[in-house]
């Protein structure tokens, strides 16, 4: 669940206390690896479930502390948004039926979520990205009211030193800036952990790197953001870049994200890894610190290591090394934070079952994976794996290469079934979720997949705020169904439910593919444009891309009224035909608002403004369009599909 009591204004001094706190702390844990004081002969498996939550218009319900005070249970806590929510699963000993118990655990942990969530109005949704979240949904305001928030929001952004930009490019393309870390929260995962010996760690951390990729790609989940089709698992993207603290330089310098993914193997010890992340990442929080860890290890007890614990939680590794107590005994283990929330719980834990197999299977082979393929290959395995999915080829062992679909099906899936078997895990429970993931592959039908596949069948007459929330719906309710993603029908619009949600704000239908000129241009070009794409307004921006004025049809006919148009001695600008300021909307303004608004004022057209910049427009034939949809709707209701 991570540390919650931090400080949110950390001063130089206090800083530097933390920074001696955390040496201390790495000390500490080289005199318990040293004496053994770590625990060895068992191994457990564990993880973390993330949730969005949804309103009857299947949009971000802010309900997470009223949602946490109904379920009343310590195994839920809170995330970065008012709108996610997290439970933990106990730690189970990784033998006998611990995969089907897991899955008991984690469906029990989500029907409590949405038992929970239905008293305070709301739904639960696995997602690894919610469909219909829109930029708006991420102001300050949503952010969980808790000091540790606002810690990494004021830590990162001071140390990133301005606005987060995030460029995403897939089939369609995100470019996008944010004032805050809050587009963190667009992403939630299932996290699996798995905990190892301190003498395996180095030896099982490599694998787990290893078989990243392939497992991911049999996994995605999260093939959409703010409408944009991107990466088969975008939050990989998203995630990256949404913590991103390297700020832009003139020169060639190599820094790592405090998201990422490693640049070389480990070789001896899970010191390597804090090391290099203490030397490489600054710390900009502090909290209550452990009074004397090497006293207490001279004891022979074991310290919490609270400064080396939160700094590690500043630190985003996809395979993350941790170390925790529980009754009194250290351990270590690998937290696995590649694997998207979703679809379903029986979809996660085979994931997570395909991870520990192929970790486990790998192991027992006793294969050394430095000299049978480079860590370059690891990872560009993994970051192909992100954007492409199943579409994705592999670099494997001793230079072979395989499509994704093959290296699953004949390599990853038999080695993780019998890592599984034959580290004592029930041969029914091996061969039942190692067998989802096979049949997933086989037909083709990921989580990412699906999404894609039924968005391309809905209507175009739809608009995309319902096709999203058609997406949305859908996933609600086969999940509450509880089959696997691959035996799931493509979603269809009907399933948006009532138009009226879907129509609610001006950003759910505004067009942003936008034609827009300078101030500075001829307006023989406005003309040109307004023919080619038959439209009757084109907004005016300035050098930095404000928005200066709008030149509209009728400013057009009444020029060549005058006889002023295509002068050939004095060609006109833009700017002596444009209106100026424009009347203007948010992408959060009513749609009732912007209708009431252009029928006063006698405009045609809205532009959409978001701090200055364009972001979308709204015109006339929006309403005639949705206004027709309703009669359409109203006059003859759709059926249902025929099953």
């Amino acid at each position: 669940m991570g540390l919650q009591d931090v400080h949110t204004e950390s001063q130089a001094e206090e800083l530097r206390h933390f920074m001696k706190a955390l040496l201390t702390d790495v000390r500490a844990l080289e005199m318990m690896l040293e004496r053994g004081m770590i625990e060895t002969g068992v191994r457990r498996i564990g993880a973390e479930q993330e949730m969005f939550l949804v309103d009857s218009a299947w949009r971000p319900a802010c309900v997470s502390p009223e949602v946490l005070e109904a379920v009343n249970d310590h195994h839920f806590t809170h995330e970065l948004a008012l709108f996610n929510l997290e439970a933990n699963a106990d730690p189970l000993e990784f033998h006998g039926k611990c995969l089907s118990e897991l899955e008991r655990q984690l469906s029990g942990l989500v029907q409590q979520a949405r038992d929970a969530a239905a008293r305070c109005g709301a739904h639960v949704i696995l997602s690894g990205i919610l469909p219909t979240l829109s930029k708006s949904d991420l102001g300050m305001e949503n952010m969980t009211p808790k000091p540790r928030y606002y810690a990494l929001n004021e830590g990162l952004t001071r140390l990133r030193g301005g606005e987060y930009d995030f460029h995403i490019k897939g089939v369609d393309e995100l470019m996008v800036k944010h004032d805050s870390v809050m587009l963190e929260s667009c992403n939630t995962s299932f996290q699996a952990h798995f905990q190892v010996t301190p003498e395996e760690f180095a030896p099982l951390y490599n694998i787990a790197q290893a078989v990243a990729g392939p497992v991911l790609a049999a996994s995605t989940n999260s093939p959409l953001l703010f409408g944009k089709r991107l990466w088969r698992e975008t939050r990989i993207a998203l995630f990256q870049q949404s913590v991103d603290t390297r700020s832009k330089s003139t020169h060639v310098r190599d820094q790592m994200s405090r998201v990422s993914f490693g640049d070389d193997w480990v070789n001896e010890s899970v010191l390597e890894i804090f090391r290099e992340d203490i030397a490489r990442f600054r710390a900009f929080m502090t909290t209550e610190l452990d009074t004397d860890p090497l006293g207490m290890v001279e004891q022979g007890k074991p310290p919490q290591l609270s400064a080396l614990r939160l700094h590690n939680g500043t630190i985003y590794r996809w395979n993350r090394a941790c170390y925790g107590v529980a009754d009194d005994v250290a351990h270590l283990r690998i937290e696995n934070r590649v694997l998207p929330s979703g679809p379903t719980v029986i979809d996660e834990v085979a994931n997570a079952a395909m991870w520990f197999g192929a970790v486990a299977g790998l192991a027992q082979e006793g294969k050394d994976v430095r000299e049978l393929i480079s860590f370059d290959d690891v990872k560009t395995n993994f970051f192909a794996a992100a954007r492409l999915g199943l579409g994705a080829q592999f670099d494997w062992f001793k230079g072979k290469t395989y499509p994704a679909e093959v290296f699953i099906g004949e390599v990853l899936a038999p080695l993780a079934r019998e890592g599984l078997k034959n580290s004592g895990v029930d041969a029914d429970d091996a061969d039942r979720y190692i067998s989802v993931v096979e049949n997933r592959v086989r037909s083709g039908q990921t989580g990412a997949r699906w999404a894609l596949r039924s968005l391309a069948g809905m209507t175009k007459s739809a608009s995309r705020a319902e096709q999203l929330s058609a997406l949305t719906a859908a996933t609600v309710a086969r999940q509450i169904e509880g089959k696997p993603v691959h035996e799931w029908p493509l979603a269809d619009v009907i399933e948006a439910g009532s138009w009226r949600e879907n129509y609610m704000r001006v950003e759910q239908y505004m067009t942003t593919d936008l034609f827009t000129v300078n101030q500075d241009e001829l307006i023989d070009l406005v003309a040109a444009v307004m023919d080619w794409r038959h439209i009757r307004h084109v907004p005016v921006e300035d050098d930095d891309n404000r928005l200066v004025g709008i030149v509209s049809h009728r400013s057009l006919l009444r020029l060549l009224a005058k006889g002023e148009f295509n002068a050939p001695n004095d060609p006109i600008p833009v700017s002596s035909v444009m209106q100026p300021n424009p009347l203007t909307v948010p992408p959060e303004a009513s749609t009732l608002e912007a209708i009431s608004l252009m029928r006063r004022k006698r405009v045609g057209c809205l532009p959409v403004v978001k701090e200055g910049r364009l972001v979308g427009i709204v015109t006339e034939r929006d309403f005639v369009e949705i206004a027709g949809q309703l009669l359409e709707r109203q006059l003859a209701p759709p059926q249902r599909p025929e099953e």
